[in-house]
């Protein structure tokens, strides 16, 4: 693997500015992205951690369950914005061997392009939620303008985002992420700061939302030092009407898709508000704050391998791609089994200390949380590899019939039968099982793995699964936490027992040996 990886870097010459030093294998650069990766989303969980407190307690549970449906709401309006950048970074992460920099100037042209050409739209679906949303949420009438003018300002906020997405795509596509590390991490501490600001000083909703905006800006302004820095071919030239109309054919996929994947992520909070009470969501969403940033870590792996990923997908090199998907699939359930099974035993202290009892949903709901949350982990795993072949009619039109299915079953187990956020959750799970066998499927036609074979690849570590997380249910909320101190040591121990356990039961000898080679080669790489 190594040797393979290596053989490819000789073969990428972008110029001084991007190009990577000696030694600096695909295995370094994914370490380095994961790490850049690490510290936003630690930064982001340490704000959040902090700041949904204050947020709770100056906004009150209506209106905070507002701003998290609000946030959900415009995030699925970004599909509108043409998703070009994600056609971009795609684009240039199958190009990684090529030296023809003007081709990738007028792949940044074509992207310029198609968020114009869907601007219009996505101002127009914006406003449209935004003046809608009072009524969705069924809000008073003295705190309408509140909610209106807040989620105008996250649509704007959604505007310059979907800009951002351009200069972001290509350090991505570059392999080039790390470049950013730690400056991002800083801005959103930042964010977290302005927003507390925001509330503390009785700006309300609307400073929350303002705050989002203005941090977003910032970002830009970031990016696009980074990448004039560090990217020798940066710029943009016109497209040839040819090139820009075989864009927006991909780029029109990816809207699909970006609407199947917040729906997704967005679906579960936006049936609840809809179907039982915004004040569910609070609760719904302060129960799911641990297993969400679990959600999230897996955004490391995925982070950390894609562009070079990509770029041996490009090169032909599916041997190789095989290996790569296997181990981060085998680090996907390691990391969801054992973060999960700490969280169900540990969650009920955590937000007895954190927000107080009264937002713990319950055991059998976090359970189930944590179930949804591993198996959207998976599933997005094996979209990603998908992706990365610029092949994606398919996996797009198998992911907007399951997310129906999800949608339909949960309203239905929520409004129709009652079943909260219980039934949430198995609506959800029940409709994504389309995709786990079906993304897998695909998958094994492109790499050449039968389906037997998957399937039984998958048996120790579902038995695995089972033992643990039964065991995790009998020992969850037992444990007595009641300050922050306890909360470090407590779980800390819970989780290195549980990994310790996961790779015992779950992974056979060949799987830990190769495991334990990645893990050693990835931080030789970082140090």
């Amino acid at each position: 693997m190594e040797g393979d990886v290596q053989s490819l870097e000789a073969s990428a010459d972008l110029g001084p500015a991007a190009r990577p030093r000696a030694g600096m294998t695909l295995t370094r650069r994914a370490a380095l992205n994961g790490l850049a990766a690490a510290l936003d989303i630690v930064a982001r969980a340490g704000v959040e951690l902090v700041l949904n407190p204050l947020l709770v307690g100056r906004l009150g549970d209506h209106l905070y369950g507002a701003w998290r449906f609000l946030w959900r709401l415009t995030g699925s309006v970004h599909a509108a914005s043409g998703r070009s950048s994600q056609a971009l970074k795609l684009s240039i992460a199958n190009r990684k061997g090529s030296v023809d920099e003007r081709e990738k100037r007028e792949l940044v042209g074509s992207a310029i392009g198609v968020w114009l050409l869907f601007l219009p739209l996505l101002a127009l679906a914006g406003g449209a939620a935004a003046w809608l949303a009072p009524s969705f949420l069924r809000t008073a009438p003295e705190v309408l303008w509140s909610v209106r003018g807040a989620a105008l300002m996250l649509v704007a906020y959604v505007i310059v985002s979907s800009v951002v997405d351009v200069p972001r795509a290509i350090l991505q596509g570059e392999n080039l992420g790390y470049k950013r590390m730690g400056l991002s991490a800083f801005l959103v501490i930042l964010g977290g700061a302005l927003m507390a600001l925001a509330v503390d000083r009785g700006a309300g909703i609307i400073g929350v939302a303002a705050a989002n905006l203005v941090t977003m800006i910032l970002t830009g302004v970031l990016f696009v030092l980074v990448v004039r820095t560090h990217v020798s071919w940066a710029g943009i030239a016109r497209p040839t009407l040819a090139a820009l109309g075989s864009f927006v054919r991909l780029s029109w996929w990816f809207v699909v898709w970006k609407l199947v994947t917040q729906a997704m992520l967005a679906g579960d909070v936006m049936v609840l508000g809809l179907a039982g009470s915004v004040e569910s969501v609070t609760i719904y969403t302060l129960t799911a704050f641990v297993p969400g940033t679990v959600l999230s870590l897996d955004r490391l792996l995925v982070a950390g391998v894609a562009p070079g990923l990509g770029e041996l997908i490009g090169s032909g090199n599916w041997r190789a791609a095989a290996r790569v998907r296997a181990e981060v699939m085998t680090l996907t359930w390691l990391a969801a089994i054992s973060t999960g099974a700490t969280v169900l035993i540990w969650n009920r202290p955590f937000l007895r200390v954190w927000v107080g009892e009264a937002y713990y949903a319950g055991t059998i709901e976090t359970l189930l949380i944590i179930l949804m949350v591993g198996q959207f982990a998976l599933l997005r795993n094996d979209a990603n590899f998908i992706d990365l072949t610029l092949t994606i009619r398919r996996k797009v039109l198998l992911g907007l019939l399951s997310v129906f299915l999800s949608l339909i079953l949960a309203a239905l187990f929520v409004g129709g039968l009652g079943g909260g956020i219980s039934g949430l959750c198995v609506g959800i799970i029940a409709g994504r099982i389309l995709l786990t066998f079906e993304y897998p499927r695909q998958v094994g036609r492109l790499l050449g793995l039968s389906w037997r074979r998957q399937v039984m690849a998958v048996l120790r570590p579902a038995a695995a699964t089972v033992v643990i997380f039964a065991a995790a249910f009998t020992l969850a909320g037992s444990p007595k936490a009641e300050t922050w101190l306890a909360l470090s040591v407590g779980p800390a121990v819970t989780f290195v027992a549980i990994v310790v356990s996961s790779v015992l039961l779950g992974l056979s000898g060949a799987d830990r040996d190769a495991l334990r080679s990645r893990i050693r080669r990835v931080f030789h790489a970082a140090a």
